[in-house]
């Protein structure tokens, strides 16, 4: 079994997007995902499958749409995937409360930061595989960076995206 991270888009951030999480595990569990278990009420689950990523990505995507009558994109990443995505870090001296990682669905490519505008001058992104890598210098709340790729993706700060690595590693 390989041990996997779903992230779910705009869920119960802001006052958007209500999901409770016990019914999210519900969802989890009538897909017979092994051991699925939330991590805060944002939309991060960790279970262990041996479905593919696409699978896994298509079945949850379709059960939410069912159950809950929108739709949630949910990205999924493997723990090995989690891994390398923290090694890949380009800035490692960022307090991990002010860097975000912007998981994709698709690889990136120079063209994923088109349309980019806002940035301030204490702001630094870059490309990772899937991801967008972003420090906010100065914090998020005043930022007005706009990356319209960001749109089909969903972001998690470092320190969540370290606790999932580890949730997943350990299997549970």
């Amino acid at each position: 079994m390989v041990a996997y991270a779903a992230l779910l888009r705009a869920v119960n951030v802001g006052g958007t997007g209500k999901l409770r999480m016990a019914e999210l595990l519900a969802i989890c569990q009538q897909l017979g995902l092994d051991s699925p278990r939330s991590y805060l009420a944002s939309g991060n689950l960790v279970f262990r499958s041996l479905q593919t990523e696409t699978w896994l990505r298509e079945q949850l995507e379709g059960n939410l749409r069912t159950r809950f009558g929108r739709q949630i994109a949910v990205l999924i990443r493997s723990a090995d995937q989690l891994a390398a995505v923290l090694d890949a870090n380009p800035f490692p001296d960022a307090p991990p409360d002010r860097l975000m990682v912007i998981f994709l669905g698709a690889p990136t490519s120079p063209i994923t930061l088109e349309g980019l505008s806002g940035k301030a001058p204490d702001e630094q992104l870059a490309l990772g595989f899937r991801e967008i890598y972003v420090w906010y210098g100065s914090g998020m709340g005043r930022s007005r960076l706009r990356i319209p790729a960001a749109l089909r993706g969903t972001a998690r700060n470092l320190n969540t995206v370290r606790r999932l690595a580890a949730l997943a590693a350990s299997g549970s």
